[in-house]
């Protein structure tokens, strides 16, 4: 009898994990709360139309031969080895048995506990939180359109803030610069004037896992951009329509887009498997669960302790493709080997068709290094009709511009 291995989550930890396991072993079963994956790496050219939503996702039932569940799982039982999930739509509990457990939930938004944040920042995670993104972007030009309103007003609504210097607020104020500086001009002439756009980061610098030089490269273009970029700064207090930081000032603003870091989710949070001091699981070399034998974790939500790995989604791809691999080893009585993370660097868009590469055969910046960057991104989509539909995106944008409806 097939032994049945549960995989939680659908993000690339998981699905890598997916296209690994051996079906003819194990009777494979799927629970999420999202019944697709979504390639996050491109997530921000969604935000204003370079990309279009659809075309970064690919179902979990694509793979046909795992059944999959949308629910969250709520409790791990490893002592019946039992898990208790409630249904994402209406809330129904149930109990589902499992032989073997991969855990890949990533992680949540990190608000820090800042007043307002959760009620009236935007996130960037998954193709919904782009999708608002959206729509509040082409409201604020919307509105900054209407006659009559005040001059205090429209820059009001043309003032977009990014809180996070990392890779996806960079890549979200890359984007939106383009949108400005391609789109805006034609499509609401006498705008373009008053838009500004911050970016705030409480480091002393932008990106902090790249190359310095390349970290200073982006702050020079980003300044070449008009992106008002203010480090060492923080946010203490969020309203409806005020911004206030560290320094005793405040601003009005049209769109807040929070992507500061992230935390554990509350089903590792508060459950009883041993984590660190960060709220991660610890895992081992096999990257099981300390003190368990039938239990993996993957990605963003596990750490080995005397070898942490950058939280990114090559890491949990890797570990998703090695604990699929793992498994059919062991299935098939051969010895397991530990696991080893090749790190093949990493790519950041910083707009006006120029890209950063920070890998150890080459660190590089510019046009040539966006075309490297695109190509690089292309070739990891999951399925030929993402490759197809972000082809055609690209090109649809290149020449007609990004499509400005709200619908």
């Amino acid at each position: 009898m097939r032994k049945k291995v549960v995989v939680l989550g659908t993000g690339f930890g998981a699905f890598s994990c997916l296209k690994e396991l051996n079906y003819d072993i194990y009777s494979v079963t799927v629970v999420s709360p999202r019944n697709h994956f979504l390639f996050t790496p491109l997530l921000p050219s969604t935000t204003v139309g370079t990309i279009e939503f659809r075309s970064i996702i690919e179902p979990i039932r694509n793979v046909r031969k795992a059944k999959f569940i949308q629910a969250f799982c709520t409790r791990i039982d490893r002592t019946n080895k039992k898990l208790t999930c409630s249904d994402a739509d209406t809330g129904k509990e149930f109990l589902l048995d499992f032989d073997i457990l991969v855990i890949s939930v990533g992680e949540i938004t990190n608000t820090y506990g800042i007043e307002g944040v959760e009620k009236y920042a935007y996130f960037l995670k998954e193709a919904a939180d782009a999708r608002k993104i959206r729509t509040k972007v082409i409201d604020c030009f919307e509105n900054a359109s209407l006659p009559g309103i005040s001059e205090d007003e429209k820059k009001s609504f043309m003032r977009f803030v990014v809180c996070g210097g990392g890779p996806t607020g960079v890549e979200f104020a890359a984007e939106l610069h383009d949108f400005i500086e391609e789109d805006v001009e034609k499509k609401y002439p006498g705008l373009d004037y008053d838009i500004e756009v911050i970016l705030i980061e409480a480091g002393d610098k932008l990106l902090n896992s790249f190359d310095e030089k390349l970290s200073e490269y982006t702050l020079k273009i980003f300044k070449r951009q008009k992106i008002n970029v203010k480090t060492r700064s923080f946010v203490t207090k969020v309203t409806e329509k005020e911004i206030h930081v560290n320094d005793g000032g405040h601003f009005t603003y049209g769109l807040l887009v929070w992507a500061t870091g992230n935390t554990a989710s509350r089903l590792i949070r508060d459950g009883d498997l041993p984590k660190d001091i960060r709220h991660k699981l610890v895992i081992d070399h096999f990257l099981r669960v300390a003190g368990e034998d039938s239990i993996y974790a993957i990605g963003d939500c596990a750490e080995i302790p005397d070898e942490p790995f950058p939280v990114t989604a090559q890491t949990a791809q890797s570990q998703g493709k090695y604990v699929g691999r793992l498994l059919n080893r062991i299935a098939r009585g051969k010895e397991p080997k530990p696991f080893k993370y090749k790190d093949l660097g990493m790519l950041a868009y910083i707009g006006g068709h120029k890209a950063l590469a920070n890998m150890k055969q080459y660190k590089g910046s510019g046009f040539v290094t966006w075309l490297f960057w695109r190509s690089v991104y292309l070739t990891k989509l999951v399925s030929l009709k993402n490759k197809v539909l972000v082809l055609f995106d690209w090109f649809k944008t290149f020449v007609f511009g990004r499509d400005v409806s709200n619908f």
